[in-house]
């Protein structure tokens, strides 16, 4: 297979730096194969057990999948689906996020559910979370099961998934109510997490092959992540905290989202913290171009392309359009992409904007899974460059115990 490219002529960091940098990281590279992440995946039991219950669940011929999560319960999980099938999903067994309990969006999947199931097709709840105790998890699974009970109220259980630590609350409790259950390793953290069960049950189920989305993961180039990590790390002691990446593909927003929660949660400690932006080219030229090419010299970018597209879209040669635009009479899309994206890189190489490209063959579960792998190993090095723990986020429980403490005086 190709592997992604990584180019970073453009960083503007001093090889020297870089060089003392890979030294700093050596002991980390060297053990990369050790490393927590990495030590879950291809884990053979796992895949197994998880193959297993897909092929158990499909006998109930279900018409969709409610993954019910938040945060790295459900982010990686979206970014691998969009990225093989494109933001308007797999028609034949779709995937739905309920990752909020925002009104309007939870009761319109409740409607989609409930037409499903009154039309005697089956649905499947996938509830995820490491603690079990999220609050707009359980709250959004507690409505999606009374309207499961309400239509299979003697065998309800057998449409519900419970993903969690082992032992947790939410473990116990899905084994009284007789839940199926899958373990999420307890030493590897939500955002870490889209190579164990809380990933690879819902893509299994969604019909994307997860032994190329693994083979993948297993093929990410850890000196390429520490370079990455390098270049990052020495334009934020330069006084760049922003971080954008800019995908060159609307199908890959929810990647960047997941990468957003990833740099955010990761490095956000102790007065540290790179801020995390996601950019959609060639959209968003048009509503932060201006800002990133004559604003502040205050972020470094990563790049995003494709490729090869799934499909090409050629443009109808039409002469009377030229008086608009020339020069783009019977090219296809893909090309016109290509050409803005060199032209976006060349006004930032013009403003000496520091940046780094990952170019990526195509949209596959073995390529997406390279590079989500990837980037969990670069942050890894990038806690030990700023001096911070990845793997943690206490201020995160902040917001939890004082939403707990307003809704016990409600």
């Amino acid at each position: 297979m190709d592997s992604i490219k990584f180019l970073y002529d453009h960083a503007l960091v001093p090889a020297d730096h870089l060089s003392k940098s890979i030294q700093v990281l050596e002991p980390l590279i060297k053990n990369a194969p050790s490393l927590g992440i990495s030590t879950v995946v291809g884990n053979a039991e796992s895949i197994a057990k998880v193959k297993e219950l897909v092929a158990h669940k499909q006998k109930h011929n279900p018409a969709m999948m409610i993954v019910v999560g938040i945060g790295g319960s459900n982010l990686g999980t979206q970014a691998v689906y969009e990225a093989v099938y494109g933001k308007e999903g797999n028609p034949h067994f779709p995937l739905f996020f309920a990752d909020t309990v925002d009104s309007d969006y939870i009761h319109s999947l409740l409607q989609r559910a409930e037409h499903a199931l009154k039309n005697k097709r089956n649905i499947i709840i996938s509830v995820i979370s490491k603690s079990g105790t999220t609050t707009e998890t359980v709250a959004n699974f507690e409505c999606f099961l009374e309207l499961l009970k309400k239509y299979h109220p003697n065998t309800y259980h057998e449409f519900v998934v419970a993903i969690t630590d082992e032992g947790s609350a939410s473990w116990n409790l899905a084994g009284k109510l007789k839940f199926d259950r899958l373990a999420i390793p307890k030493e590897i953290g939500g955002r870490y997490s889209v190579f164990t069960p809380v990933g690879l049950f819902c893509l299994c189920f969604a019909q994307i092959n997860i032994d190329e989305l693994i083979y993948g993961a297993q093929k990410a180039d850890t000196m390429s992540a520490a370079i990455s990590a390098s270049i990052i790390a020495y334009h934020y002691a330069h006084g760049k905290n922003i971080h954008d990446l800019f995908v060159f593909d609307s199908a890959l927003e929810s990647l960047g989202k997941w990468y957003r929660q990833l740099m955010g949660e990761s490095l956000g400690k102790d007065g540290k913290g790179i801020t995390p932006t996601v950019s959609i080219g060639s959209t968003d030229l048009h509503s932060v171009g201006q800002l990133y090419l004559g604003g502040p010299h205050d972020k470094t970018t990563a790049f995003i392309t494709i490729n090869r597209a799934n499909h090409q879209v050629n443009i109808p040669k039409m002469d009377e359009f030229n008086t608009l635009v020339p020069h783009l009479q019977g090219k296809s899309l893909a090309t016109i992409m290509k050409a803005i994206l060199e032209g976006t890189q060349k006004a930032y190489v013009q403003n000496k904007i520091p940046f780094f490209t990952y170019e990526i063959p195509k949209k596959s579960a073995c390529y997406i899974g390279q590079f989500l792998q990837f980037k969990m190993i670069e942050m890894i090095y990038l806690g030990a460059l700023l001096d911070v723990n990845p793997f943690d986020q206490p201020q995160v429980e902040l917001y939890k115990l004082q939403t707990r403490k307003i809704l016990a005086h409600e």
